[in-house]
């Protein structure tokens, strides 16, 4: 059986906006951004990784493997593509005022293909963080994007993984 997916986003999760302690980031230039990044992060992925098979689910896209992935310790993530996602039939709809917190929603669905899936972001429609809460194949967890991915995400993460539903 394959392990669930889980989804990473980077900007506010992996690189948050005021972290606290600062101490524990480094800072680096990437594509002429400031990317804070904590050496941390990379150690509880990896520890992730013996659970979920890790994915990125950012607009950084490809460029996380390029830039980010040797940063943290991490090979070359499967990534979902957002950029140029045309909608296509069988996608949820997403109410108007979620629109652009929700735009990963149909193509996160679409790549997990039905496989459980946890997802990190700093940004989610609350919707659908509540709807999810009935669903054992589905974890959905923001992030304080000022702080950034703390031990009790992983915690949690690790605690429940999701898991297939019992009926389809």
């Amino acid at each position: 059986m394959s392990k669930p997916l889980l989804y990473l986003d980077v900007d506010g999760v992996l690189n948050p906006v005021e972290p606290h302690p600062v101490t524990d980031f480094d800072a680096h230039s990437v594509l002429d951004f400031r990317v804070l990044l904590s050496p941390r992060h990379g150690d509880w992925l990896r520890e992730l990784e013996q659970v979920y098979e890790l994915c990125w689910a950012t607009t950084w896209e490809e460029d996380a493997n390029t830039h980010l992935a040797p940063l943290l310790g991490l090979p070359p993530l499967p990534v979902v593509r957002f950029a140029g996602y045309r909608p296509q039939a069988g996608d949820p709809r997403v109410r108007l005022m979620e629109l652009l917190s929700g735009a990963k929603w149909a193509p996160l669905l679409r790549h997990a293909n039905g496989r459980p899936f946890a997802w990190l972001d700093d940004v989610m429609p609350f919707r659908l963080v509540r709807n999810s809460l009935l669903r054992r194949d589905r974890l959905l967890l923001p992030v304080n994007p000022y702080q950034g991915l703390e031990r009790q995400h992983v915690d949690r993460l690790l605690d429940r993984p999701p898991r297939r539903r019992l009926w389809t």
